[in-house]
């Protein structure tokens, strides 16, 4: 478990407290949220996603080929970064159009219904509006869809860009520390196994490993996690947010307070 890891394992703690039952709470009438699972499976998306697939097994061939004929690792390199920038590039052009529209679509049903934010299905327990079908019905129209007039209101929801969070350097650095440490233990404890006599000395080896494992990762990790579950808090309070959740699920609108818990990390 890494520090991004365990972040978000306490931060899924402190929801449960300060929720209670539910993710998202009955009375929050402004919340919507959308099966993405299900605007996934559009014929439009389906089509572009098939397209995309059948361009990836073209590119892996001449991939292929081309690794082949490399001859220093830095030939490899090049080709393999030539790879990945063609195929960012082809989902740009197919997926990122379709992208743009389901978004315009999203924000269009969301000032409709007066949403302050709309999130993934997936941290819906309870409560909330389902504007699923209301936005696949906008973005299947014929018709060009504008964007909303205004912003949306402000949300009593908030959430933590957890990847930005991993750029502050004291989680870098916690995060480098661990993997070495881990690494370094586990090439200790694979030559003990291997020299051990019998199933159950060498289960017992495995015990240990995990377990030295797990008190360096309390040792370095949680004195971070702890802060950022703390700043996450204290500025949800001075914000009078509900509930904070990771970006990720975020699908529109809603309260960034990421910045404010990435200073308290950086002091």
């Amino acid at each position: 478990m890494n520090i991004r890891s365990a972040i978000l394992f306490a931060g899924a703690l402190t929801l449960a407290m300060w929720m209670g039952h539910g993710a998202i709470a009955a009375d929050l009438t402004d919340v919507g949220y959308i099966d993405q699972a299900d605007l996934a499976n559009l014929p439009v998306f389906v089509a572009a996603n098939r397209q995309l697939g059948n361009y990836q097994n073209q590119l892996n061939a001449a991939y292929s080929a081309q690794i082949k004929h490399a001859r220093t690792d830095a030939d490899k390199q090049q080709v393999t970064m030539e790879s990945q920038q063609e195929y960012t590039d082809k989902q740009r052009e197919i997926i990122g159009p379709l992208f743009q529209r389901a978004q315009l679509a999203i924000a269009a049903v969301s000032a409709t219904r007066n949403l302050s934010i709309v999130v993934d299905k997936r941290v819906v327990i309870y409560g909330g509006q389902d504007i699923t079908k209301d936005v696949e019905a906008v973005f299947t129209s014929p018709q060009a869809i504008q964007p909303p007039a205004a912003t949306p209101s402000p949300s009593e929801i908030g959430y933590v860009d957890q990847s930005v969070l991993d750029g502050v350097p004291k989680v870098q650095t916690a995060n480098s520390t661990m993997q070495q440490f881990e690494t370094t233990q586990r090439q200790i404890y694979a030559a003990k196994i291997a020299q051990a006599r019998s199933p159950g000395e060498r289960q017992q080896l495995l015990v240990q490993f995990n377990k030295t494992v797990s008190d360096k990762q309390d040792q370095l990790l949680k004195p971070l996690v702890d802060q950022t579950r703390s700043a996450t808090a204290e500025v949800a309070g001075k914000k009078n947010l509900l509930l904070v959740i990771d970006k990720a699920d975020v699908i529109y609108g809603g309260t960034d307070i990421t910045a404010d818990v990435q200073n308290d990390l950086t002091k």
